[in-house]
Formats: structure tokens, sequence, C-alpha cells
């Protein structure tokens, strides 16, 4: 079995909902794509493992994706290095991978901030307001000495702020809901409304084709096994009856033999 999961997800918003204890959570809604592997990576052939998967849809796909998805026009394509056991080029599944209370990963870009001071980006108080300063309160300060005379790598300085993939552990999922396909996860995650997510989460992946075998194979095992039942029980009724024919038989030959003696 894999033990890796992964989905695509776009976050919707944040709300909140209540416990059966009466306890608040802060939520946020995620929106769950069901996905397809679109190809399998091998060592043998690509040096690593891994699988691709799409989801979503596009209206207009270029030639060489075209080829490479074969004729499906998925949005969004990610690859994950992953073991591959099980695991065909077609296999989809959605948001019944995971399961309440399970522990994800999620990826994201977050809002970008454009340019923002050291007050905004790294959280300096800033200089005085009185005792000789003007107009320097949300300024840095010295970012050097006078020997040696330059600015040392990494310095906190003014920047662009936001706007880069980062990624949140221990997320939990408090709840599921199939109907709308969404998933409830417990606090903030990345990014703005209806940006795209990345969730990973450890355990075994199963494929919607996996799970219909497996409902088919549960509900087929009470008839096999009634099958067993009726087939023994006609089995051991037809032993029965050799047995019992087969006693008629000698008994009848040993009548015959002494209606011989006695004659």
């Amino acid at each position: 079995m894999n033990k890796m999961k992964l989905i695509i997800g776009k976050k919707l918003n944040m709300t909140q909902i209540f416990t059966p204890q009466g306890d608040v959570l802060p939520v946020t809604i995620i929106n769950i794509e069901p996905v397809t592997i679109t190809q399998i990576k091998t060592k043998k052939n690509d040096g690593y493992q891994a699988i691709q998967i799409g989801a979503g849809t596009k209206k207009k796909v270029n030639k060489p994706q075209t080829g490479h998805l074969k004729g499906k026009n998925f949005r969004y394509v990610k690859e994950c290095r992953m073991p591959i056991a099980d695991l065909q080029v077609g296999d989809s599944w959605g948001v019944e991978a995971f399961s309440e209370g399970e522990k994800i990963k999620i990826t994201g870009i977050t809002k970008g901030k454009g340019f923002q001071g050291v007050v905004k980006r790294w959280g300096f108080r800033g200089s005085p307001a009185s005792h000789g300063h003007k107009d320097q309160l949300r300024m840095p300060g010295s970012i050097g000495t006078t020997g040696p005379a330059r600015v040392f790598k990494g310095m906190r300085m003014g920047g662009h702020m936001g706007n880069v993939t980062t990624s949140i552990k221990w997320l939990e999922i408090v709840k599921i809901d199939t109907a709308t396909s969404q998933i409830y996860v417990k606090g903030a995650v990345p990014g703005a409304r209806h940006s795209l997510l990345y969730i990973f989460s450890e355990g075994d992946l199963v494929t919607i084709k996996k799970a219909a075998n497996d409902q088919v194979a549960a509900k087929e095992t009470p008839e096999i096994e009634e099958i067993k039942e009726v087939t023994a029980e006609v089995a051991n009724e037809e032993t029965t009856a050799s047995q019992e024919e087969t006693v008629d038989q000698a008994t009848t030959v040993n009548d015959g033999a002494n209606d011989k003696k006695n004659a």
C-alpha cells in the first residue's frame, strides 16, 4: 500500500464551528478537486519514483499538453515523489481519501504584500518619538559598522513581502463534507481566497476504483458464504444418501446369501 496521500484544493474562506463540548474552533473551508494520475515515473525510466496528477478543467490546451495528458484538459498538474505500488495511470481519488481527525500538511502561496518596511516585514519597534527624532519612527536605524564598512548578508531591511511558497504542518481535519467535496481544517492556511493548495498526508491511499472493488467484495462475501453453506448442505445430503444406498445394497446381498444357504 502507498503510505502517502496527495490532493489539490482551493481555499474558500474561514468560519467557525462548535464541537459537541461547546468549544468554538476557527476553521478554513477548502474545496477539494478530484485528481487523476496522468503519469507514473519510475527509477528505471526517469531515475526516481513519482506520480503526476491532474485536476480541474481547462478550455484550451496546447498540443504538447494534449499529447501528454491523453486528451484530458486538466487545469492543474502536480508531481509528487512517493511510492507507486498498486497505482496506475487513470486512477483517481477525491475527498473520500481523507478522514476526520487526520493530520495534514498544506502547501500554498502566501498573500503578496508588495514592498514593505522593517516594522511590518520584520517586526521592528521603530525609533523613539521624541528626544530629537523626526520622521524616523519606522526607520530601521543602523545597518552596519564603521569597520568593516559594508552591510553584511542577511541584514533585515525593507523589501518585497509575501507571495512565496510556504507549508504548514500538523493541521487537523475537523470535518469532511462529501456532498460538497469540502474539508474543514482547524486554523489558518496560506494564501488568499480561491488560491491553490496542495494537501499532503501520511496513510494508505485508497483510489475510487479500489474503494468500489472493496464495496463489491464486501457485498459479495455474504452471498459467497451462503452459497458455500448451501453447497455443503447438499454435499452432506448426497453423502448421506449414498451411504444409505450402500448399506441397503449390502443388506440385500447378505439376505440373498442367507437364502441360498437355507435352501
